[in-house]
């Protein structure tokens, strides 16, 4: 409740409180300055990461990408943060292409097992196979 009224009352004073900050800024004030700064122009959290990665076309190829980001944490080049970022990237990307690669190796057995039993054409697509 007491941090309710305290919002109140920095919000009914907030055009003096920014105008006072300001001027002691003004005045040189370098804590005022920074804060003025910080808020006028914000530290980036979030800043792009250029780091050279092999290409990704098939899971096995995450090998040699993830070697390349604990090389590049361990030289410095990037943080254990942003490592940790880039491997999760390279993980989401196998998984997505499993899922992939799952879903087109269903497609062919279950076409095959259809043309086995003759129900559907080598040129048929996939999409009418469940309603054939």
């Amino acid at each position: 409740m007491a941090s309710i009224r305290m919002q109140e009352m920095l919000e009914q004073k907030a055009d003096a409180l920014v105008g006072k900050v300001v001027k002691m800024a003004l005045a040189g004030n370098i804590g005022a300055l920074r804060l003025c700064l910080d808020r006028l122009a914000p530290t980036r959290k979030n800043e792009p990461l250029f780091c050279e990665m092999p290409p990704l076309q098939k899971a096995g190829d995450a090998v040699a990408a993830i070697a390349g980001v604990a090389s590049a944490a361990a030289a410095g080049d990037v943080t254990a943060d942003e490592a940790a970022k880039l491997a999760k990237v390279i993980s989401l990307y196998v998984n997505t292409l499993e899922a992939h690669n799952f879903e087109d190796r269903l497609a062919r057995l279950e076409r095959a097992d259809l043309k086995r039993v003759g129900r559907v054409r080598d040129d048929a697509p996939i999409d009418n196979i469940a309603e054939g």
